[in-house]
């Protein structure tokens, strides 16, 4: 988000844009979390012999019940005689290392008592295991196949509970393909088509039909008509299949190659994800991309042709990817870095000034430098009236008590963010940049602001710079009205939270509050959204909000569906490093602390293995794959493998906003279908191959229920481009259920490095959630080329979104969601979801080339009484053509005629 057109209370005024858009298009590679493979590999497996293995179990089994029993063939049976439970594990040593790429387990004549969830773990040593495989089971058999693995023992852990189920097993047996790959079964890494299913969404002649593209018929699939925008071809391959590249041949019809696709992948036939896109320029085209399991393929266009159709006479599914062993798990705890700044009571305040000031004054203008920082303060109180603690906020800074709550921390000052002047010229003085900034867990006595801001916090900010568990004594405003003009504004998010006074919204264009006291609040402009927030002004959402004469744009909410606040640092009575972990909290309503501690536990920082500038991807993995969580200090780190998250209740923090990039188009981090999972304080770039996504949540078609226990993602921001150029497919797959978004920023950058051009910085989507009941709290996505944001769960709920379309499109006729839909829309719910909540949702258009670019739909949902959506709006920036409806078809248009807003109160 860079300039834009804002509404001050009732006054229209028109932006003029001066950084002008810039993205890109196309090619991506991914690496999805490993899912669970039910029915047997369509590969021919090779049985390895059993002969002088042995097994043991960490259960109180009876002795008829052995664990030798599941190797023995003798059609006694394994069995934990008790119920199901996270914890715990069998085992065989096989007697010397084999190797392998599939193991399949089967409770025989007990067919309840299949693992519900599971890790396969391998070790050389029968003590360091690494999880090389993580699942979740519907029936029995269960078959697990992964990259080839050369062990001596194999482990089976079970990673969810269920009652009153036992755990049994009658047959384990391990397999080896013998090609060193994973769902093979040809050559190369080819994986055999015997029994695979193609369908297609075409009206195909029977001699054209889809399933002559697989098993190299010699016969062709063919669209019969021109290419166009929302046609498919997929593949139902039996079961689930490890591949990471797909090759498409159209034959004879060498003309008829796709000239834009995605290809996506699905574990139900149903919801499926973008895990490359790309362009095509002859046949036969090949995608590669991270490794991913699934069991349907599908190849979607994005393109059109007026001169070929579709056709394929061939579709190869590859899997060539490796596996590598990793080093003991690394020692936990130690140093913060040097990017860490840690101030006491006792310095004085112009020593701390003298710190703060050089780095505010070095990270002022940085908006796309390396360098990251964390300004920690210890319990105790800093400055006074006679001599305040004042300071300012800049790029990748991130300011925070040290206390267990925000009143153990005192600055008698002002922490400020203020406008950026473009070349210090007044009149272009903004706010709309200032991005990736943060101050949390303390209190602010506001003194030492003269003059303007006479007894006022400045926090001045847009996208990425949240305000958590922070108590002001004093005004606040949000908007900087008094250096330069015209001091435009885009936020923000502020949570957990007590501000006292007044709050100033000013020229803030949207902005969402939650579990915040509130003294009062000045104004709106197009989307303000409360929730669970004391003193908020009431619901007045409208059809003419905004607009001249029209009701404040405000959406409240008498409490937050479900929450849980961001973990964070502090130091107990010892002086010892501690993370706080808050408990999830239902219907909540006002901040956490307000009525003593925040309820929740505490780990150690000794439980946490330290990532710094030397860490190896080796290490990391190694110290997940012990159970260690993660902090990763200050700084920006590039890996060319995925980051693997496979334990329960894992704990990933960031500080000063580590930056963490994929090089070899590889999921950066993967975590596994495991509850209680956090992910905070991170930015996750794209890098220069194409990656299938950024992070990657649970398994899709999982059926866990994580209700009690949810993963949550927190102050997490993902950039294409920006800090440097780069590609994914979907930056953020959300596949767990019941999971918490809180704060996060999915932005194709349209200024910065890549940024400019329609084939810069590519990327379809910017998050796809296929997990049900997930929650949404303060979500932004922007500026991607397709489906921005994809919500294939059912049971979701968003609490306020903000959306601007892309803005470089070059034509049309490149931006067809089908052959008759103008335009992608923000925010897609396909027919297949029939329950789903959204309140205060936004998106913008300006379409920067001249061209009249119409989007035909902001929102685009199932018209079923099941999927509500609440204070939908649209808006024109600038530029030409506009958004022609705010959702299928409902809501007026926004254009150079009416800029808007456009509002929707309810729909459905």
């Amino acid at each position: 988000m860079t300039r834009k057109r804002r509404l001050v209370g009732a006054t229209t005024r028109r932006a003029v844009h001066y950084f002008v858009a810039a993205a890109t298009a196309c090619g991506l590679v991914s690496l999805a979390p490993v899912l669970a493979a039910s029915p047997a590999s369509a590969a021919t497996q090779t049985q390895l012999s059993e002969t002088g293995w042995t097994a043991s179990s960490n259960t109180n089994s009876a002795a008829g019940d052995a664990p030798q029993n599941a190797i023995s063939a003798s059609g006694a049976r394994f069995s934990s005689d008790a119920a199901q439970a996270s914890g715990m594990w069998w085992q065989v040593n096989m007697g010397s290392a084999q190797s392998f790429d599939q193991i399949e387990m089967d409770s025989g004549g007990y067919p309840g008592d299949y693992a519900r969830g599971y890790e396969v773990e391998i070790s050389s040593d029968g003590t360091n295991f690494t999880t090389v495989y993580t699942g979740t089971g519907t029936s029995s058999p269960e078959t697990a196949t992964f990259a080839t693995q050369t062990a001596q023992y194999i482990r089976v852990q079970l990673t969810t509970g269920v009652s009153p189920n036992w755990w049994s097993m009658v047959n384990f047996t391990a397999y080896t393909s013998g090609s060193g790959s994973s769902g093979g079964g040809g050559t190369n890494g080819q994986l055999t088509e015997t029994g695979w299913a193609a369908t297609s969404n075409t009206n195909s002649a029977a001699g054209d039909a889809p399933q002559n593209a697989i098993n190299a018929s010699g016969a062709r699939f063919s669209s019969d008509a021109d290419q166009a925008p929302g046609m498919w071809w997929q593949a139902d391959m039996g079961s689930v299949q490890t591949f990471n590249q797909v090759n498409l041949d159209s034959g004879t019809g060498s003309g008829d190659y796709a000239r834009g696709y995605d290809v996506e992948v699905s574990n139900d036939g149903t919801k499926f994800t973008p895990v490359y896109f790309g362009t095509g320029t002859a046949s036969p085209e090949t995608a590669t991309f991270s490794t991913q399991q699934a069991r349907y393929i599908r190849i979607l266009l994005t393109a059109s042709s007026t001169t070929s159709w579709w056709s394929l006479t061939n579709v190869t599914v590859f899997n060539t990817s490796t596996s590598a062993t990793l080093p003991g798990a690394p020692a936990t705890g130690g140093s913060l870095g040097a990017n860490v700044y840690v101030f006491t009571p006792s310095e004085s305040v112009s020593s701390i000034l003298s710190t703060v000031n050089t780095i505010s004054n070095a990270q002022a203008g940085n908006q796309f430098g390396s360098q990251r920082y964390e300004l920690l303060f210890e319990p105790g109180t800093y400055g006074s009236a006679s001599t305040p603690l004042v300071f300012s906020v800049g790029f990748y800074e991130s300011v925070a008590g040290l206390g267990q709550n925000p009143g153990q921390v005192v600055i008698n000052g002002a922490i400020n963010s203020y406008n950026q002047c473009t070349n210090g010229v007044q009149t272009e003085c903004y706010a709309t940049t200032n991005f990736w900034r943060s101050v949390s867990n303390l209190t602010i006595n506001v003194t030492g602001m003269t003059g303007c801001f006479n007894g006022t916090d400045v926090w001045a900010v847009s996208q990425a710079a949240p305000m958590r568990r922070v108590n002001i004594n004093g005004n606040l405003t949000l908007m900087d009205y008094c250096d330069g003009s015209p001091d435009w504004a885009s936020g923000g998010f502020i949570a957990d939270s007590k501000l006292n006074n007044t709050v100033t919204n000013g020229s803030q264009q949207q902005f969402f509050v939650r579990n915040t006291d509130i003294g009062s609040w000045s104004n709106g402009v197009w989307n303000q959204v409360f929730c669970g927030d004391p003193g908020a002004p009431p619901q007045s959402f409208s059809g003419n909000s905004g607009l001249s004469g029209g009701t404040a744009p405000y959406t409240t909410l008498g409490s937050c569906p479900t929450t849980q606040e961001e973990p964070y640092l502090y130091t107990d009575s010892s002086g010892n490093y501690n993370v706080f972990v808050p408990s999830a909290q239902s219907n909540s309503n006002g901040p956490t602390w307000a009525n003593g501690n925040t309820p929740g536990s505490s780990l150690s920082l000794n439980s946490f293995y330290v990532v710094n500038s030397s860490s190896t991807i080796g290490q990391i993995n190694a110290a997940l794959a012990a159970g260690d969580n993660l902090l990763f200090t200050p700084g920006v780190y590039q890996y060319a493998q995925t980051i693997q998250v496979t334990h329960a209740n894992t704990k990933i923090l960031g500080l000063g906003f580590a930056t963490l990039i994929p090089t070899s188009g590889n999921v950066t981090m993967s975590v596994a279908d495991v509850p209680g999972v956090n992910v905070s304080g991170l930015i996750f770039d794209a890098g220069p191959t194409q990656s299938s996504a950024l992070l990657q949540l649970g398994t899709e078609g999982s059926t866990a229920n994580n209700a009690a226990n949810p993963d949550s993602v927190d102050d997490v921001f993902f950039r294409v481009g920006g800090e440097e150029a780069g590609t994914v497919a979907t930056a953020f797959v959300d596949n767990s259920n019941d999971s918490l978004i809180d704060d996060v920023w999915s932005w194709r950058a349209d200024h910065g490095a890549g940024a400019g051009g329609w084939t810069g910085d590519q990327s379809a989507t910017g998050l796809a959630v296929n997990g049900d009941r997930v929650e949404a709290n303060g979500l932004a996505v922007e500026h991607y080329q397709q489906y921005e944001t994809i919500w294939n769960g059912q049971g979701g709920k968003v609490v306020f979104f903000q959306n601007e379309n892309p803005y470089e499109v070059p034509s049309q006729a490149a931006w067809m969601s089908s052959a008759t839909q103008n335009g992608y829309p923000a925010f897609y719910v396909p027919n297949s979801v029939t329950t789903f909540n959204g309140y205060g949702m936004g998106s913008y258009s300006y379409f920067s080339q001249g061209v009249a670019i119409e989007n035909a739909m902001a929102f685009q949902a199932p018209q079923t009484s099941g999927v509500q959506f609440n204070d939908l709006l649209t808006v024109f920036l600038n530029g030409t053509g506009g958004i022609q409806t705010v959702i299928d078809g409902t809501g007026a248009a926004v254009s150079p005629s009416f800029g808007g807003p456009s509002d929707v109160v309810t729909f459905n």
